[in-house]
């Protein structure tokens, strides 16, 4: 890992140390649940929330954000596919939480794998 990526890791688990409870708990989880399902990615700060990119100097791919809910995003730049069905031509592009169980668990892992592959 280089030093940029530390330093950018670093940020991010000290903006996830920051938060209150339980918020700060269920943003770890989801970090490390997005770390494990991509060990590629390379987290950094992105407009002051944890974000996660290929390289250090490639735009995001997929954010956390902590406003009135937690939210998982996949970012412009990354490829989206219509959903089809229902939804038609509509590309899924966030979700929001408030805990993390084993299902939202394997659904975040999904997400951040089809952005990475």
């Amino acid at each position: 890992m280089s030093s940029k990526d530390e330093k950018n890791l670093t940020q991010v688990a000290n903006r996830i140390s920051k938060m209150d409870e339980p918020t700060r708990s269920t943003m770890q989880r989801v970090h490390d649940i997005i770390m494990a399902a991509a060990p590629t990615l390379k987290p950094r700060i992105w407009y002051g929330m944890p974000a996660y990119a290929k390289s250090a100097s490639t735009p995001a791919l997929v954010t956390l954000r902590m406003d009135e809910r937690l939210n998982l995003a996949i970012t412009e730049k990354a490829a989206f596919r219509a959903a089809g069905g229902a939804d038609g031509g509509l590309m899924p592009a966030a979700w929001y939480f408030e805990t993390v169980d084993a299902v939202t668990e394997r659904r975040i892992a999904e997400i951040v794998r089809s952005v990475v592959d």
